[in-house]
Formats: structure tokens, sequence, C-alpha cells
């Protein structure tokens, strides 16, 4: 290891404030590993730093877009579409302009990991100033911007501005902790550009796949609204709207249906097996202090979510303890319903999971599946405006804090005839799988990202500076 006063040539010229420090006081070193040298340096070397404007509550409103932190944690770029506008001097214009390439961190975070979270800014035309809850950093032109953006998001920076945060009601960091803030980068610029590219690119990917999936997403809910309203005809395709064809449709409690449909409530559709509707234990049946390291899974809200079982086990309870509450027993194809927390979200039970205890937090439903399917329920359960209507019958104060038996009985479902249902939920899970594939490959991509920042940020992989396409090579 050289320290600062070691010839280095290549050595990028250093700021003003770093040129006028004691020569025992440095900072800057470089290290070799074969290919280039890596150099270390604070923040202010490399970047102007500059806390945004306070405006008061009369400026909200009118004037400028005001880039607050909720715009910063939308992925690279600030979100700009979301801000609010404020209206402020010239003068405060002029100096709290962002222009492109600024990059914006977080000075205050409810969440510690939200804490110096750094975003990217791009030109929209407008004006846009930011708040005294961000910081500016604007380049010197020292290293290349876009890898100047992604070291900040990586692994160690984030670690490192962490653990010098300071908390209270909020996490805060001050221009202080800022000025401290260590940089590492490639001595040749070539490969900082290089780096820089290759997580570009599979932003991008990921990116295109995110945007994939919020589409198929839109095409299954109004897909989903398509198949409860008109249903599916005999020729295989939707039924034409009720405005086309008013002599298809029924009027219902719930709505305009095919006259092909019924309407039932809920319990009608249960199974005929004891405890088709079931929710507990509750008080000393079962104990926290009986719960087991491993056994039986017991269910709690944290495994039910909206459309979407979590198979994480947390809480088991003993062979014994199952035989004695088998009355609460979960079986394939069950559709769970959570009644505390978070209320009102429902998940249907896969058919991998064979033993499970329910908890006093979920409603268990066993369903008659000569009647109705499973999946089709739960999905009305979720989204469907007839069902959110009437759980808002046990809504107080705006937030609805329980579900209870009787509600869930008298829950008036369509009913279309089985064959028509089984048609509607082939439908259902080709789009279902289109959204479960591309959310394995977003989170493939995210790995594949984590473990690049990881390995190109620190130069435990180097890149090949002579290929165009962004390949890399062990170090």
């Amino acid at each position: 290891m050289r320290i600062c006063g070691a010839s280095t040539p290549s050595l990028p010229r250093p700021s003003r404030q770093s040129a006028m420090r004691p020569r025992n006081s440095c900072r800057r070193f470089w290290w070799s590993w074969g290919m280039s040298d890596w150099i270390e340096g604070v923040l202010p070397e490399f970047a102007e730093l500059q806390s945004g404007c306070t405006v008061s509550t009369a400026q909200f409103g009118k004037g400028v877009k005001y880039i607050t932190v909720q715009q910063l944690y939308h992925g690279n770029v600030i979100d700009v579409t979301k801000a609010p506008r404020a209206d402020l001097s010239i003068i405060d214009i002029e100096r709290y302009q962002l222009v492109e390439g600024d990059i914006l961190l977080g000075k205050s975070s409810v969440k510690l990991d939200g804490i110096g979270y750094p975003a990217w800014f791009e030109d929209v035309g407008e004006t846009v100033a930011y708040s005294n809850f961000t910081v500016r950093l604007r380049s010197k032109g020292i290293l290349d911007q876009k890898f100047f953006f992604y070291w900040l998001k990586g692994e160690e920076s984030r670690r490192w501005i962490i653990s010098q945060a300071q908390h209270s009601a909020l996490t805060n960091i001050n221009q202080g902790i800022l000025n401290r803030f260590p940089i590492k980068y490639p001595r040749l610029m070539a490969e900082q550009q290089k780096i820089a590219r290759i997580l570009q690119t599979i932003d991008q990917a990921i990116e295109k796949t995110e945007v994939l999936s919020e589409k198929y997403q839109q095409i299954k809910a109004g897909l989903m609204h398509d198949l409860f309203t008109r249903g599916i005809g005999v020729d295989g395709k939707l039924r034409p709207p009720r405005e086309q064809a008013p002599e298809l449709y029924q009027q219902t409690p719930i709505g305009w249906i095919p006259k092909e449909w019924r309407h039932e409530l809920l319990e009608k559709m249960l199974a005929p097996v004891a405890n088709n509707l079931r929710s507990g234990p509750f008080g000393s049946a079962m104990l926290k202090s009986e719960l087991v390291e491993d056994g039986v899974p017991f269910l709690g809200i944290d495994n039910i979510h909206v459309e979407r079982f979590d198979g994480t086990f947390r809480r088991f309870v003993s062979e014994k303890k199952y035989r004695e509450l088998l009355k609460y027993a979960v079986r394939p194809k069950d559709v769970v319903i959570t009644i505390m927390g978070t209320v009102g979200r429902s998940a249907v039970i896969p058919s991998y999971v064979e033993r499970a205890l329910s908890s006093k937090h979920l409603w268990t439903m066993s369903l008659n599946e000569e009647v109705v399917i499973p999946e089709l329920v739960c999905w009305q359960l979720n989204y469907a405006p007839w069902a959110k209507s009437w759980f808002g019958r046990e809504t107080q104060g705006g937030i609805m804090d329980a579900i209870q038996s009787k509600t869930l009985r008298t829950l008036r479902l369509p009913l279309p005839p089985l064959g028509e249902q089984k048609d509607m939920f082939a439908r259902y899970l080709t789009v279902s799988g289109k959204i479960a594939a591309g959310k394995e490959e977003l989170e493939k991509l995210r790995k594949e990202k984590a473990g690049l920042m990881h390995d190109l940020l620190t130069g435990n992989v180097r890149v090949k500076l002579n290929e165009p396409s962004p390949e890399m090579a062990g170090g």
C-alpha cells in the first residue's frame, strides 16, 4: 500500500479542500490487483454537497416541483411526477435547482435502511428544487457519474452510512458525517465506465421485467373483472357486455350477472364437513409456552398474503397438541382470510401443506369443490367490489378491525355453473402463471445485481476493458 505522497502519476487531481490538508492527514491511497489501481478518498473530493431549502406550509400548492425524501425511493431515478409544488423565490430557485446528473441523498428517514439512500435526477423539462431533508451531490468530474451513483448504492457504502447515522425520532445524517464518507474507485476511468455499463444493463433488464409484470397485473385485473361480470359463453368467448346484449343479464343484489348464473351465500358453498368455517384456538386451548421449535406448523397472518401463501413456517406445535386441536387443522385448497392485523388478505392453502393448524387470527374455510373453485372465491375476497363492500360493514372509523363469522357466512357471491368456472379458472391460471414467472425472473435479476454490485464495487471481480460486451473475469 502506498500512502498519498507516493508517486502515482495517474491519480486524479484532488479538490482544493483535500489539497489544503496537511500531508500527514491525507486519506487517499491505492491498491493494485493486477489490472489497475483502486483509490480511496472522501465524498467532498468528488462532489459539491448542498443541503436543500426549507419551505413553509403556505408555500405549497403552486410554483416549482419540490423533491422530498418520499420521491427518492422509487428506483434509481427521482420520481418527479409525485413531487409537490412549492412557491420559491428566484434566489432559492437559482441555488437549489437540480440539473441532469445530480444525486440526492435523504438526510432523514423513519426507517434506518432509508437513510442516505441515493437517487439520480433526470431532466424533466421544468424547474425542480429539493427540500432541506435531502442533500444534493453535484459531481466535480473526477469520477464517472454513473459509477459514482452505483458506489453510493453499494453494500459497503450503505453499511457505512447506516453505521454513522444518528438516532432519535428519525434517523439522521449531517454534513460532518458526509464529509467523512469514504469513496473507493478504479484509477482508470474506462474501468469505472465499464462497471457502470454492466450495472446499468442489469438495471434495464430489471426495469423491463417490472414493466412487463405490471402489464400482466393490469391484464389480470381487467380479465377477472370481465370473467366475474360477463363470464364465458358456450362459444368459449366472453359474453358481450350488458350494454350490447342486455337480454343476457339479470339484476341481483350484487349487481348484474349472466342469466345462467346463481348468486349464493358463502355458507351455502362450504363443504359438508365438520368445522367447515373455523377460527382459533382461543385462550388456554393454545398457550404461547406450548409452541415448540419443530413439529406441525401453526399458521398466522404472516403466512397469508393477497393471493399468496407464504410457506415460511415460524411457529410449531407438537404432534400431541396437533391431535388435541385437530378441529383447527387446515387442508389443501382451504381458503384462509386474515381477521387481525392487516384484515382481509386471502390465500389458498397449497397442496404441499399436508398438516398445519390455523390460529385465532385467521378464518379458514373448507369449500365444496363440487360447487365452487376455491381460487375463484379467494380472488373475490381479495378484490371483488361486492365482497369489499360487504366487508365494509365491519369498518369502524375507516379501518376494518375484524371480520365476524356472520359477515363471512352471509357474504353473497356470484356462482357460475361449475363447467364455466373451470373455463374461467383456466384463464386465471394462465395469466397468474405469467405473473409468477415475471416475479421469479425479477427475483433472479435482483439477486444477480446484488452479486454484481458486491463483486464489481469491491474489485473482487475485474472487468475486461478490451471486450465490448459487459462480461467479467475473475480477479
